[in-house]
């Protein structure tokens, strides 16, 4: 009898340490900690780039092992993001090859606003924004098709985790503000031309954008090609990266209206204004007519 005792005893002891479906629960309050911890930053990042929360947060679990894999704790990159064209810190790890460069964070909040970057800003993914933000199905596959993982089964694994833990849940919660983000006045942050940009709102400055974007206003300038103390007025457009040489292909050329400028003209299509006079042939003291057609491209 005492070695039946045992018998269930150990069986019991075993069964309890799992979901009674065979998964550790040691693993699962893993993933619970991790959804805890980072839902808010997810949720954030959804506000600021319009990736849905629950993938942001599906990815992050994958491809950190919930924040336990060796290049997590070394790196803090849960997004297994590579260096291509990087020149910040980094580490090696052998992935799909020995000895793969990886890049390397300050901290896990650095990792998350440099994945939304790395989605948004490169054209390969910007179809999966033009789905709706609660189309994690759609998001998952068109992650898989656009190449963001080598694993034919990466859409599903993304999907599974989603709905295993409820994930979707978060793509339509609203954002938290700390006490000083309340004080901030918050701006959407849209794509067109290939371009991330904000829409100025009354009263604003460079500043006011810097703050609320994290976008220095020595960047802002610089990327807007205006002063730091350059008046803005309501709904001007803020690009939040260096503008293109050239038009998209769908603007080929520009017929000038009354009140136009060289910069402003720049501005509506996310053209570099030196790439504007060089494309038109024309010096710096050529002021546009009404009617004078511009090339875009």
């Amino acid at each position: 009898m005492n070695v039946i005792f045992r018998f269930l005893l150990c069986f019991f002891c075993l069964f309890i340490g799992t979901d009674g479906w065979g998964e550790n629960l040691s693993a699962l309050s893993s993933y619970h900690r991790y959804i805890r911890k980072y839902k808010d930053l997810a949720i954030e990042q959804q506000h600021k780039y319009k990736i849905p929360a629950s993938i942001t947060l599906a990815q992050g679990l994958l491809e950190s092992g919930a924040g336990q894999s060796d290049l997590a704790r070394r790196s803090n990159n849960h997004f297994g993001i590579k260096c291509h064209d990087w020149k910040g810190k980094r580490v090696y790890h052998n992935d799909d090859r020995r000895g793969e460069c990886f890049r390397k964070y300050n901290n896990v909040e650095e990792s998350y606003e440099d994945h939304s970057k790395f989605l948004a800003l490169r054209s390969r993914y910007a179809p999966l924004f033009r789905l709706k933000i609660t189309d994690y199905k759609g998001w998952a596959k068109g992650l898989q098709k656009c190449g963001y993982a080598t694993d034919r089964k990466y859409a599903n694994k993304l999907i599974k985790v989603i709905e295993d833990y409820k994930l979707y849940q978060y793509d339509s919660a609203k954002k938290k503000k700390s006490k000083q983000e309340k004080a901030i006045v918050q701006h959407t942050i849209y794509r067109s031309n290939g371009l991330l940009y904000v829409h100025a709102k009354s009263g604003d400055s460079l500043e006011d954008i810097a703050k609320s974007t994290g976008i220095s206003t020595r960047k802002l300038s610089k990327y807007n090609e205006i002063p730091k103390d350059f008046p803005l007025q309501t709904d001007d457009v803020i690009y939040l990266e260096k503008k293109k040489k050239k038009a998209d292909e769908s603007h080929t050329r520009h017929i000038v209206q009354v009140g136009e400028s060289m910069h402003s003209i720049s501005q509506q299509y996310g053209i570099q204004v030196k790439s504007l006079y060089k494309l038109n042939k024309k010096d710096k003291d050529y002021v546009p007519a009404e009617g004078d057609v511009l090339k875009l491209r």
